[in-house]
């Protein structure tokens, strides 16, 4: 049994590897963007929480500076507050 190799099989064994690693690097190139829009999504959701403490740490100071008589910026800030995390939590909803 003789085997033999010829230019043209060279070429078509050439074009098949080629393919073959142009396949996988679009494979793992799609799997490696999975993972990374998975941990970008946790780290927002983690941010989120800690604006959501943030707001209403804030929100629990000016109740605090209102009932301590503090009128004007305080009041104007603590209704903008109010209104805005009213209005976020109805957006959740959709």
């Amino acid at each position: 049994m003789e085997v033999t190799i010829s230019a043209d099989m060279l070429i078509e064994l050439a074009a098949l590897m080629t393919a073959l690693g142009v396949i996988g690097g679009a494979a793992l190139w799609c799997h490696r963007f999975v993972l990374r829009n998975k941990r970008q999504d946790r780290e927002l959701a983690a941010i989120r929480k800690e604006q959501t403490l943030i707001c209403f740490g804030v929100l629990a100071c000016l109740k605090g500076l209102k009932e301590q008589g503090c009128n004007g910026p305080v009041t104007a800030a603590l209704d903008k507050l109010e209104k805005h995390l009213n209005e976020a939590a109805h957006e959740e909803d959709i």
